[in-house]
């Protein structure tokens, strides 16, 4: 049994890592200021700012394992400092952005990363961070690049938009798919495996590629979809204001030709290690009973509205 401690863990990642972790049987304390959330029942809820003075005061000694999730670099280097000696093994959770170039599929953890030079940009800072990590920790680090989070209560909207958009009337739009991949990993596979690995080095830790157009007709299937389904090119989505990937006007998933590999990198070394994950259906199907709960029609942070959609569509 493991003396664990997650640096946040009020958060959707956070919550399902611990509840990994106590599933496992390990004693487990957060660090978090307990704004964005609740820790699981059976956790330790330490309330701190870790920008301020002796933020680490009441989590000092020895751990067993660390799991650092923030993006922010000064954070990152305060905890280093304050908690590194004494923590036998440290897991800090990065993300597949920080590649250089997302033009190569199968791609694996030795491609180029970006150079960290505006700390202000999500990628540069997740590298900023993995190199501090690493100068510090050495061989007691696992650096754990997942790709999309996916799976019930997903905040970001990206992937919950398709089967929620698909339980509604049609016509329904969507960019064209061919040579278009999906790649993701479910929360809960993720935090399972975070919670129970501990190797030092480098980890893509995403699903396996599955082509766009399967994505949709799994969430088709779930939702009992039969209605149109229009397919624009992206030159006629960009003229209309949409964009790519994932935010307000967006058409989630849907990635320029020129980042092909964004969505197939290699996770081999994932597999290597013991990593599993759930059918994409089985995923569809938590998250589709999950929208409902939250409601298909609401405000998303990601995707077209109903009424932007249709302007696509009667303009197009």
């Amino acid at each position: 049994m493991a003396n664990a401690l997650v640096l946040g863990g009020t958060g959707w990642l956070g919550q399902h890592l611990v509840r990994a972790l106590l599933d496992d049987g390990h004693t487990v304390s957060c660090l978090a200021r307990g704004t964005s959330g609740s820790i699981p029942d059976g956790a330790r809820l330490v309330r701190a700012d870790r920008r301020a003075a002796g933020a680490y005061d009441d989590v000092r000694g020895r751990w067993d394992l660390v799991v650092e999730l923030s993006s922010d670099p000064a954070l990152v280097a305060g905890a280093l400092d304050a908690l590194a000696d004494d923590v036998a093994h440290w897991t800090f959770v990065s993300t597949v952005s920080v590649y250089a170039e997302d033009d190569q599929p199968d791609a694996d953890e030795s491609a180029a990363l970006v150079e960290p030079a505006d700390l202000s940009q999500y990628a540069d800072a997740k590298v900023a961070a993995e190199q501090a990590s690493v100068a510090r920790l050495g061989d007691r680090l696992l650096v754990v690049r997942p790709g999309l989070i996916v799976g019930p209560g997903d905040p970001s909207d990206r992937f919950g938009y398709w089967p929620a958009r698909l339980d509604q009337s049609g016509p329904a739009l969507v960019p064209t798919t061919a040579d278009r991949f999906a790649q993701v990993i479910d929360v809960r596979d993720l935090a399972w495996w975070i919670a129970r690995t501990r190797t030092a080095g480098t980890v893509n830790a995403v699903g396996d590629p599955v082509p766009l157009a399967e994505v949709f007709r799994t969430d088709a299937a779930a939702t009992g979809f039969d209605g149109e389904v229009v397919a624009l090119e992206d030159d006629v989505l960009l003229a209309h204001g949409v964009q790519y990937w994932a935010g307000p006007r967006s058409l989630p998933l849907w990635l320029p030709h020129a980042a092909s590999g964004f969505a197939r990198r290699s996770n081999r070394a994932f597999r290597e290690l013991g990593g599993t994950t759930r059918p994409l259906a089985a995923t569809v199907e938590d998250v589709l009973v999950d929208e409902r709960a939250r409601g298909v029609t609401r405000a998303r942070r990601s995707g077209l509205s109903r009424h932007d959609e249709a302007a696509v569509l009667t303009s197009r």
